[in-house]
């Protein structure tokens, strides 16, 4: 089955006024289309007047690259399974969804893109959350109406006025590089996972617990949330994209460390967005339900972001990984021992170097 692109037809209210900075909405997706549907299915009724959807899909396994075009054209439908949310993406909006999809990187950078309200791209293989953002934040980049980048994980659904709040934090403060929200639990809308970011303990290489997490201003942060990250477009052109190297996990707090003393770390509280929490790779609150490739880059890479910005911690967080291996060979998990040995080799012995 073909899918139209680049539609002239315009479903509804979605279409960019021309008013405003205009942001480009980066969505990932990897093996996991229904969340992503639902996600764009709340962002089509944004309030925001003037933006672009990029969805860029790590060469999925689940069809998800069909079956989000399926969507686009009107033949699947995006469901919620949290009926109080399901007033953020319910009745559908019309469909087709005026798109153009691009096979590889490449021909999105290389062929001229009409503008478009959305848009799809191949990442052509699975390159972990900063090489597939990285896609997104290419392709925005290479056009100059872009003013604001929002990465937003695709198992959100948002408040309409979720951007817009965002934008005027942004335009308050001109020193402001990323943006945060307020992250709810998507099964309990009512429990907040972050205001904005998170504080982190370079002595443990470990993120603070919520608790603590939900005391902090919006000076106190160490970084931004990656599931909800407005980023100026002056903090890229100066900072750089994200690091690769870490595939999964770091990323957020690499790009903060980066940009220290350059720019500074915002939240918009009013920008609500609701969060399902590590729906494609397993992450969970709790470490011992983790799972396994959740374990590994987790590990990995608190000793290599450990040894790129506080070489003289490695000793301490090391030990207390140490002790995280010592613990699952107690308690006799040793198929998670064995990943946690395996993965803090990797982090005292691979590159450190940053690439942007």
């Amino acid at each position: 089955m073909s899918y139209p692109e680049a539609e002239q037809s315009d479903p509804l209210s979605f279409v960019s006024t021309g008013k405003g900075e205009h942001v480009y909405i980066i969505v990932l997706n990897w093996n996991g289309w229904r969340d992503t549907i639902e996600c764009l299915e709340s962002l089509i009724r944004l309030d925001y007047p003037n933006y672009t959807i990029v969805v860029c899909d790590n060469a999925s396994s689940d069809d998800s690259w069909d079956q989000i075009r399926r969507w686009v054209c009107g033949d699947v439908t995006a469901s919620c399974t949290n009926r109080q949310l399901a007033h953020l993406i319910s009745p559908p909006v019309a469909k087709p969804i005026p798109s153009i999809s691009h096979s590889s990187p490449d021909a999105s950078l290389n062929s001229p893109t009409p503008r478009c309200p959305l848009v799809l791209i191949q990442t052509g293989s699975n390159l972990g959350f900063a090489g597939g953002n990285n896609v997104g934040l290419r392709y925005a980049l290479s056009h100059t109406d872009c003013k604001y980048f929002w990465l937003l994980n695709n198992d959100t659904v948002v408040k309409a006025d979720s951007l817009s709040r965002m934008v005027e934090q942004m335009s308050s403060d001109q020193h402001l590089g990323i943006c945060g929200s307020t992250l709810l639990d998507y099964a309990s809308p009512q429990t907040i996972q972050t205001l904005g970011g998170k504080r982190y303990s370079s002595w443990n290489g470990r993120v603070l617990t919520r608790k603590h997490t939900m005391q902090l201003s919006s000076q106190s942060i160490d970084y931004v949330q990656g599931a909800s990250m407005l980023v100026r477009r002056e903090f890229l052109e100066t900072v750089g994209l994200m690091e690769e190297g870490y595939f999964l996990y770091f990323e957020e707090i690499d790009w903060a460390m980066r940009s220290r003393g350059r720019f500074r770390l915002g939240y918009a509280p009013l920008s609500i967005v609701y969060h399902k929490e590590g729906a494609s790779i397993g992450t969970h609150t709790r470490r011992q339900q983790r799972s396994l490739l959740a374990e590994h880059y987790a590990t990995r890479n608190r000793l290599l972001f450990t040894r790129k910005f506080y070489p003289a911690l490695v000793p301490s967080v090391l030990g207390c990984v140490i002790l995280s291996f010592v613990h699952r060979l107690l308690v006799g998990d040793l198929s998670r021992a064995r990943k946690i040995f395996a993965a803090a080799w990797e982090g005292l012995t691979c590159s450190k170097q940053s690439n942007y």
